[in-house]
């Protein structure tokens, strides 16, 4: 089967997920060709997953202090660019399209009458409609990227045929060493630093874009984007503190590490994973860069780890074999292999979900 995958770059989150579903869908026979966009093509890394993949400009959220700037955004689009790479990208050779929120890929299927599977957390939206998002909201996830086949990931099912998160199966033991790791890209260095440094007996572990070497600044070891680097530390950490972005919550959670998440403001996405978080008991949202959520956070003990299947797997078969399973018996057999602690079941029972 010849694929064409679209992934939204602007965010680590869309990359990673999309190395997990890479993988399997090499092991499950697919010959897929990537395209990328959203991102300037130097700041991709660790991309070895995707072959001779492609990017283009694409349409990026621009974000200042924390916040989306829509100012800046609007002055990033290019919409003359976008309309010529979509209608310049032929899809006649391929089986399938797929589209994880990239809109190159995704309004060329749409342009050419092709079928484009939307495998992303944002498709929860379509079957969810969270109040959360507001009608530039929902302008937006319905043309930004648009689908014929939603494929929505989320952290539980809602009652709705959603599937788990796509996790990497980590080789190693997860163990805690005491280190924080401290990923908040959107937030500015110096904000990060200066509450840090407020906690001296705490060891944190800080990775930023605009961090290009290694260094330390007193308890706060700063270290330069790297899969590998960051993996290693996501592993042995104590917890997180990061955006609420999909897939990294998605590791900390299949890892059992304890999340203090700070949604991206004006991001409806971000704002919505809060709530979901907070409401399913997995994580502590605070609003801004707030040492005293810091401190009650880190008294806070480990949370158990949440069992999600292998479902890059079991997506990338279903694809290749054609989607002959319908969608909601793959989620209802994903789920069915999902394993909650005492504590989330609780939040799951007091929504009205069994």
């Amino acid at each position: 089967m010849k694929i064409l995958f679209g992934v939204q770059g602007t965010g680590n989150g869309h990359v990673s997920r999309c190395r997990t579903l890479a993988k399997a869908l090499k092991i499950a026979g697919a010959d897929v060709d990537y395209i990328f966009s959203g991102r300037d093509p130097k700041d991709y890394f660790d991309m070895q997953a995707f072959g001779d993949y492609k990017t283009y400009r694409g349409v990026s959220f621009a974000t200042l202090n924390g916040k989306i700037n829509f100012r800046k955004t609007v002055q990033r689009i290019r919409a003359f660019r976008l309309i010529k790479d979509v209608r310049e990208l032929d899809l006649s050779k391929y089986d399938c399209i797929i589209s994880d929120f990239e809109p190159v890929s995704a309004w060329a299927a749409h342009h050419q009458h092709r079928e484009c599977l939307g495998i992303s957390n944002q498709a929860v939206c379509q079957y969810l409609k969270p109040k959360e998002y507001g009608m530039m909201a929902n302008v937006i996830m319905k043309y930004y990227a648009p689908v014929t086949k939603p494929i929505g990931l989320h952290w539980f099912h809602f009652g709705h045929k959603l599937l788990p998160p796509m996790v990497d199966t980590f080789q190693t033991t997860p163990t805690e060493d005491g280190n924080v790791v401290v990923y908040l890209p959107f937030e500015g260095l110096d904000e990060i630093i200066a509450m840090l440094k407020q906690f001296q007996n705490q060891d944190f572990i800080c990775f930023h874009p605009d961090i290009k070497q290694p260094s330390k600044y007193s308890n706060v070891s700063l270290q330069p984007l790297g899969r590998d680097s960051f993996t290693h530390a996501l592993i042995s950490c104590s917890g997180i503190i990061s955006n609420t972005g999909f897939a990294l919550i998605s590791e900390a959670l299949a890892l059992g590490k304890k999340i203090l998440t700070k949604p991206v403001s004006g991001q409806f996405e971000q704002i919505y994973n809060a709530q979901c978080l907070q409401s399913l008991d997995m994580a502590t949202v605070m609003e801004n860069l707030n040492c005293i959520k810091l401190k009650y956070w880190l008294d806070l003990p480990s949370p158990k780890t949440i069992i999600y299947p292998d479902v890059a797997t079991a997506l990338a078969n279903w694809i290749v074999a054609g989607q002959k399973e319908s969608l909601l018996s793959l989620s209802e057999r994903l789920w069915s292999q999902t394993v909650f602690p005492e504590n989330v079941n609780n939040r799951i029972k007091s929504l009205g979900y069994v």
